[in-house]
């Protein structure tokens, strides 16, 4: 990767998040560079990402480490925090591997907003990050301490869903 590497942070009630993420790690495999994304909370659901990983081997590597079930705030088994304690080990196996150019935590703000990751060690981890390496945290409820640390921060603000209307999520846009 050319120069230093930031930490974007990609937050708020709207959608968008995770894809802006995966639009980054695409953009990068263009130029060569190797990005794993570690989705927190994510897990066994057929999400379109995993199938086109394969067609980008070995510039990207998409790590699950959820169910495959929807947690509840407050509802979190010890089987989703070993999960999740999975994904932080990864991410730091990541970061003292050298091997990738950017790091996606994908839904990192939500598991620890649901109490499956302390922020504590959220914000060790993201200090273990190298200066050359891109770190990418995606999801709803960032902390003011992660946003703190962030060099770019955007916020998805929801204005207008088809959820509402009660549409599911649908293969190849929402998942």
């Amino acid at each position: 990767m050319e120069g230093p590497g930031f930490i974007q942070v990609y937050t708020g009630n709207g959608k968008g998040k995770t894809t802006a993420s995966l639009g980054m790690a695409l953009r990068a495999a263009g130029h060569g560079f190797r990005t794993i994304m570690i989705q927190f909370m994510k897990g066994k659901i057929d999400y379109g990402e995993l199938k086109v990983q394969k067609m980008l081997e070995p510039y990207l590597e998409i790590v699950q480490s959820g169910g495959p079930h929807f947690i509840k705030k407050g509802g979190a088994s010890e089987e989703d925090i070993r999960m999740a304690q999975q994904g932080i080990d990864r991410a730091q196996q990541a970061f003292l591997g050298a091997q990738y150019d950017i790091v996606i935590l994908d839904e990192l703000n939500v598991a620890i907003d649901f109490g499956l990751i302390p922020l504590d060690q959220a914000i060790g981890l993201i200090r273990q990050k190298p200066a050359n390496v891109e770190l990418i945290i995606t999801g709803r409820y960032a902390r003011q301490e992660i946003l703190d640390m962030a060099d770019l921060v955007t916020e998805m603000k929801e204005i207008k869903h088809y959820y509402q209307k009660g549409v599911p999520a649908r293969n190849g846009i929402e998942k």
